[in-house]
């Protein structure tokens, strides 16, 4: 069972109402979905994949083997040979890129290939939530102001650079996982060959099928909220594979620390009758990032309660 795939080129057409609906599905039914002909230059998706194995060969993968809290965890764990998994860690290596973090230095073209993926991404995350605004019938630019706590630009955008090297005990630890996302919208450039990321879709996993320059979408928490759980944030997680190395760029478009997020006011009025059931909280984007890195890892609607506590 595939996810969807969507021709954003389409919006623009004749094919724009049939392109909503798919999207719109793909949210409300889904919380991922894989877009093609995005407009992200294929050139450019292809020097961000070569800067970024680059990057891991050169300045990331000896420390990993040789110095990283899972390799060290794991080997213990094999050499006790008690058959136990890894419960706590994932097999990752992991840096993020901010406008105000260290980004790697030591890799030849990486800053400016990255900084130019980054913008174009930034622009795309913003025309989806104006679909998004679209199909949920807020205002236009609704979501964005919300991630900003009101007008201007101090939503974060982050880009999170992962490798999930060869695993020696795939079956003892996790690449990633499972878990829902705490923010806004997510955009992934993910491995087109090596597969391992996987949802849970009624009640079932299922692959994310690699597809090549493709960028997928997930919807996380706070679009949950903001949406009145029209769209959902969804479980997901990263298998450890035996043999080869994958590679994942997830880039963030989440609210500001101090942003207010709570469910659109139009739709309460819409969906009154579903209030109750629902009930998400209003709060502060920074109390509950507070809470989610405590609970990552568990079911999201603790998070909701005990931020309606915050």
């Amino acid at each position: 069972m595939p996810i969807p795939v969507i021709d954003f080129s389409m919006l623009n057409g004749q094919g724009r109402a049939t392109t909503m609906d798919q999207i719109a599905n793909g949210c409300e039914e889904w919380g991922f979905f894989q877009l093609v002909n995005h407009g992200i230059p294929v050139e450019l998706l292809e020097r961000v994949k070569k800067v970024s194995s680059e990057c891991y060969k050169l300045e990331r993968e000896e420390n990993f083997f040789n110095n990283s809290t899972p390799g060290k965890r794991l080997k213990e764990l094999v050499e006790k040979k008690s058959g136990d998994k890894l419960e706590n860690i994932d097999w990752e290596d992991v840096f993020l890129l901010s406008d105000d973090s260290e980004w790697p230095s030591g890799t030849p073209g990486f800053k400016e290939t990255m900084m130019e993926y980054r913008a174009q991404l930034k622009e795309l995350a913003e025309k989806l939530m104006e679909v998004m605004d679209e199909n949920l019938g807020l205002p236009k630019g609704y979501i964005k102001k919300a991630f900003n706590g009101g007008e201007g630009e101090t939503a974060f955008f982050g880009t999170k650079v992962s490798h999930y090297p060869p695993c020696p005990h795939p079956e003892m630890v996790n690449g990633l996982r499972a878990h829902t996302d705490a923010g806004g919208i997510i955009l992934l450039f993910q491995d087109e060959q090596v597969e391992g990321l996987e949802i849970l879709k009624d009640g079932k996993w299922i692959d994310v099928q690699p597809l090549p320059h493709s960028i997928v979408i997930n919807t996380g928490d706070q679009v949950e909220v903001l949406s009145n759980g029209r769209y959902k944030s969804v479980w997901h997680r990263v298998q450890a594979m035996p043999d080869r190395t994958r590679r994942s760029i997830a880039s963030f478009y989440n609210p500001s620390y101090n942003a207010t997020i709570a469910p659109a006011t139009e739709l309460l009025e819409k969906e009154n009758d579903e209030i109750k059931e629902l009930d998400y909280p209003r709060f502060v984007f920074g109390d509950y990032m507070s809470i989610y890195s405590e609970l990552k890892f568990l079911p999201k609607e603790p998070r909701f309660e005990a931020v309606r506590a915050v």
